[in-house]
């Protein structure tokens, strides 16, 4: 019989809860949950939105953006030459969804007592300019990041998941082949590296401060009133606290989707591509119950919009677009994701790479948009497979897929068959 008190157990408690590190299985679990739930209360999340926003309102103060569509696209008037609310920074969905999930990992970060503003080497600033420029072409390319393009696209039951999937496969042997290249031929830029710590006083500190301005955020969306984006704005608070919820998990279980591509042909490490396996499959059987016409609100349409992360890009622009992507993120170190939750724990290197991810994916984007790329098939097509075959026929071949990749992954831990050799 244990003697622990109440004060042990408590102790316990907040050292699994916030300072132990999650293993993959179980927070794969968290993130398809808290992905539901986002849906539920509203849309799927992702990453490539936000991190488009705030490149979007960048280029924007610096003049780039100057005519009226421009600055319609970043929310600053529309056609009767108001500011519009729902494309601003503290309003946009996909920015207050970045915001939530950067305080979230920031808060896991500080109780867990691991931030710390860490200065990379020489050389990774500069891949870090690569990699942003990367990932933001190839989000644009593929209607997404590793999120958007294929984790909501696979768990929206759209096609194009499919095809970003094997875009990041082939990008990440890639990405990892260039990595051992640069081991072997560059060794400029190697020094330079420094970390700042803060006591751990400091970051408790930091971290009840994170919580207050979570709830205060959450108090001020849910009180806005006397606009006509009342109702809107009113619905933000769940947006910013569950997207806190997934940046807090992800951090606290160092959940990097592109990790999952990258250690099966690096090490034969099958933890995290099982995991991310997992989540999808979660994901996807939750999209669908939300999806499906039973399920109606007092307008008559379903719970979640099905065209939501259908993307036209079931095509050359989804494996094109996940390649460059993929490759772009083994230069980063981090996903799209992977890079906020990093961001939120003091990494300088994924600050940069963010900065120049949205400032590469807005103006790509914008292009896009202004020639009408996705809408004119120009990409691939739109598809959103139950439409084609079902809901049952369409969570059967999801299903069936990420088990085939289970099947695979595991197979090459044991016999590392796939492994790009050094």
């Amino acid at each position: 019989m244990s003697d622990e008190g109440f004060g042990g157990k408590f102790k316990r408690l907040y050292k699994n809860f916030c300072q132990s590190e999650w293993d993959a299985t179980t927070t794969g679990i968290v993130v398809a949950i808290f992905s539901i739930l986002i849906m539920a209360w509203w849309r799927p999340w992702g990453a490539v939105g936000a991190i488009r926003n705030w490149g979007d309102w960048i280029l924007y103060l610096v003049g780039w953006y100057n005519d009226p569509d421009m600055q319609e696209v970043v929310g600053f008037i529309d056609d009767e030459g108001t500011r519009v609310l729902t494309k601003s920074i503290w309003y946009n969905t996909g920015s207050v969804i970045g915001l939530g999930f950067v305080g979230g990992a920031f808060l896991s970060a500080c109780l867990g007592g691991q931030f710390a503003l860490r200065f990379p080497p020489l050389r990774e600033y500069v891949k870090a300019v690569i990699a942003g420029i990367l990932m933001g072409i190839g989000a644009a390319l593929a209607g997404g990041c590793n999120i958007g393009g294929m984790y909501n696209a696979l768990g929206n039951l759209a096609a194009n998941g499919f095809a970003m999937w094997i875009g990041l496969v082939l990008g990440a042997v890639v990405g990892l082949w260039l990595l051992y290249k640069e081991m072997e031929y560059i060794s400029w830029g190697s020094g330079g590296a420094k970390t700042i710590e803060f006591p751990p006083v400091v970051q408790g500190i930091l971290g009840i401060i994170a919580i207050a301005v979570m709830i205060w955020g959450a108090y001020t969306y849910a009180s806005f009133d006397g606009d006509d984006y009342t109702d809107y704005i009113n619905s933000l608070p769940g947006i910013l606290l569950i997207s806190a919820a997934l940046g807090y998990a992800m951090q606290r279980g160092r959940w990097c989707m592109i990790q999952g591509f990258r250690e099966p042909h690096m090490t034969g490490d099958c933890t995290m591509a099982k995991s991310v396996a997992l989540s999808i499959a979660i994901l996807a059987v939750g999209a669908a119950v939300l999806k499906y016409g039973v399920a109606v609100r007092a307008d008559g349409d379903p719970v979640l919009a099905p065209m939501n992360y259908v993307r036209g890009t079931f095509g050359w622009g989804g494996v094109v677009g996940g390649f460059v992507f993929g490759v772009g993120a083994l230069f980063a170190g981090g996903c799209g994701s992977g890079s906020l939750w990093r961001v939120g724990e003091g990494q300088i290197k994924l600050w940069l790479v963010v900065l120049f991810f949205g400032l590469s994916n807005s103006v790509v984007v914008a292009w896009f948009r202004d020639q009408d790329f996705e809408a004119d098939g120009v990409l691939g097509k739109y598809v959103y497979l139950p439409d084609v075959m079902g809901y049952g026929p369409t969570l059967v071949l999801i299903l069936a897929f990420l088990a085939l990749w289970y099947v695979i992954v595991t197979w090459n831990e044991e016999s590392n068959k796939l492994l790009v050799p050094m």
